[in-house]
């Protein structure tokens, strides 16, 4: 893996139906090989409280789309043809149009996916009461209306799996919602299916993390209905299990009634929520420009995540 040493907050390709979101660019492109395919660029932009920074994190783009790539490959291990994923390729040489230089700006940071309907829904598992869970169940003793235990702690494991659905926006606020209101926006049988899944592949990555060392308290999925081909089966899209939509604790530092030590995202929300709590943010785009000691510390936690998880380093 090269060497990165500047930050790519975002990208301009010869490709026609350019999205971009909070993190990713997306493009419309075809394989060396003939297949109609998406692009998908992670950048190194950080987002919290759905509003992106004004700086990024040099090399971020290249862990989140490493984590993603040995999710993928494991969670294929373990379903194997009952859930497929939309990743073919991570090499941007494997896309038509591409010179050279291009290829060399992308490595490491691109997954070309399957093309997809999108299901406009972030299917939730939390395992752990945290974040906005902990908060919306402090005034009210649910969370997105799943009532739980009364007396239980910040952070504190919950007695089952729930799983709790979002809206899914491209600009502006994610909002949860119910089941019941999920299975209104995309139908009752799908949901059911996707809530499953999502609660399988949780349990799976809780198991593999916590053999080393790391606890997973909460993730959220994607996914997508094939366009092409016979099967009507939803397949898994976007990113999967990485530090910007999971919560990674360290499991020998762990305990219940506090905030946790993070490997993720977490620590950038803390700081901003300083900014909040003091007055300097409302929340409210353009966000504000993080501190090289915040740049450099949450790098350093994305990459501790992805060498517990993998056994493996990134030379970023």
């Amino acid at each position: 893996m090269q060497t990165m040493t500047q930050v790519v907050m975002r990208t301009d390709l010869p490709f026609k139906g350019r999205r971009q979101g909070k993190v990713r660019d997306i493009y419309e492109v075809t394989t060396t090989a003939g297949e109609p395919a998406l692009l998908i660029v992670a950048t190194d932009r950080i987002s919290a409280f759905d509003v992106v920074m004004r700086n990024g994190v040099p090399g971020k783009g290249v862990v989140l789309t490493q984590i993603s790539t040995f999710w993928f490959d494991l969670i294929a291990k373990h379903f194997g043809d009952r859930l497929k994923h939309h990743l073919i390729s991570t090499d941007p040489a494997d896309v038509a149009g591409l010179s050279p230089k291009q290829i060399e700006q992308l490595k490491g940071r691109v997954m070309i996916g399957r093309r997809a309907k999108v299901v406009p829904i972030e299917c939730v598992v939390r395992g752990y009461l945290a974040g906005s869970g902990w908060q919306e169940y402090q005034a009210s003793q649910s969370v997105c209306g799943v009532a739980l235990p009364a007396g239980l702690k910040q952070c504190e494991k919950l007695p089952e799996l729930i799983f709790t659905p979002s809206t899914k926006e491209d600009e502006g606020h994610d909002e949860n919602i119910s089941f019941a209101k999920a299975c209104e926006l995309v139908g009752e049988p799908l949901m059911r299916k996707l809530s499953g899944l999502s609660i399988e592949i949780y349990k799976m990555a809780h198991d593999y993390a916590q053999e080393r060392g790391i606890i997973l308290a909460d993730t959220k999925f994607e996914f997508g209905l094939p366009i092409q081909g016979d099967s009507e089966e939803p397949i898994l899209i976007d990113e999967a299990l990485t530090p910007d939509s999971s919560r990674f604790w360290p499991a020998d530092q762990y305990q219940p009634g506090r905030d946790q030590p993070s490997m993720d995202k977490q620590y950038v929300r803390n700081y901003l929520q300083d900014l909040v709590d003091d007055g300097r943010w409302d929340k409210i785009p353009p966000g504000p420009k993080l501190p090289d000691e915040v740049i450099t510390n949450t790098l350093a936690k994305y990459r501790q995540a992805y060498s517990e998880l993998t056994g493996r380093e990134l030379n970023i």
